[in-house]
């Protein structure tokens, strides 16, 4: 079942737990339940990385890239599942990870994740980003969910 869900960017912070300066989604523009999800990060020259990464020739690190797919597929469990309540999702794997161009500032990457596989609390994903329509990198993820725990120090 279709939904053209738009989660703006303050609906994506009560399914992720990340914020500024890692939060890597933007919008999430449509969630296929159980099947696909596609979400949008906008690069501004603003982003802290930038400074350092390189200078003189700004580019996004690849990490980052991987960390804003992972997140879209983060938000596509979470209202996938959304009866699981307090979970954590951690990335266990990737595969065939290829970067084909590079992403510079003012570039509107769209991701676009579909479900491979599933068994239990693993989830397996494809997913491809693309700037403008072409290509910019592609991966397999693969992510375990786990309730989340609360440890108090004494």
């Amino acid at each position: 079942m279709a939904v053209n869900a738009i989660l703006e960017a303050r609906d994506i912070q009560t399914l992720l737990l990340m914020r500024y300066p890692i939060l890597y989604v933007d919008r999430i523009l449509e969630i296929v339940d159980g099947r696909r999800v596609v979400g949008v990060k906008n690069f501004t020259v603003n982003e802290p990385f930038f400074q350092g990464h390189f200078p003189g020739h700004p580019i996004v690190p690849g990490t980052v890239l991987i960390e804003a797919m992972a997140q879209v597929g983060g938000i596509f469990v979470s209202r996938t599942e959304p009866e699981r309540g307090d979970h954590v999702m951690y990335l266990v794997g990737l595969d065939r990870v290829r970067f084909r161009r590079p992403v510079i500032p003012g570039d509107r990457v769209v991701f676009e994740l579909d479900l491979l596989k599933r068994r239990r609390d693993i989830w397996k994903v494809r997913g491809v980003a693309s700037v403008e329509g072409n290509r910019v990198m592609e991966a397999i993820l693969i992510a375990a969910v786990q309730s989340a725990v609360t440890e108090t120090v004494s």
